[in-house]
């Protein structure tokens, strides 16, 4: 998926980032119960879940954090209201690449 965020552009959206680590409780189930528990999104959720990120990613500010040397990083953290009618804050992790400028997010987590 590819989504607008205010001030970057178009950043890249993998549903594999959520399929094959937030939300998959064989890679970090620490994450999945998290997102599970709080929002009630599980694995096969993903395109629901990157679909309300989507939504609501640019009602809040991005905070940039220092270059690691590959490239802009910024987080976003922003609540959500889950499946489960729940409301829970996720931070979003992003990098614009610094060869290809190619933004992307790099992690998702419920922070408590």
């Amino acid at each position: 998926m590819i989504i607008e965020i205010r001030g970057y552009g178009k950043a890249v959206f993998l549903e594999e980032k959520l399929t094959q680590y937030a939300l998959n409780p064989l890679k970090d189930r620490h994450k999945a119960a998290a997102f599970r528990l709080a929002l009630g999104y599980q694995i096969q959720d993903a395109d629901e879940l990157m679909r309300n990120v989507a939504a609501h990613i640019n009602n809040y500010t991005a905070v940039e954090k220092p270059d690691n040397g590959y490239g802009k990083r910024f987080q976003i953290l922003m609540e959500l209201t889950g499946k489960n009618g729940k409301t829970a804050k996720v931070m979003t992790a992003w990098i614009q690449d610094q060869e290809t400028k190619v933004i992307r997010l790099t992690s998702i987590y419920v922070k408590e």
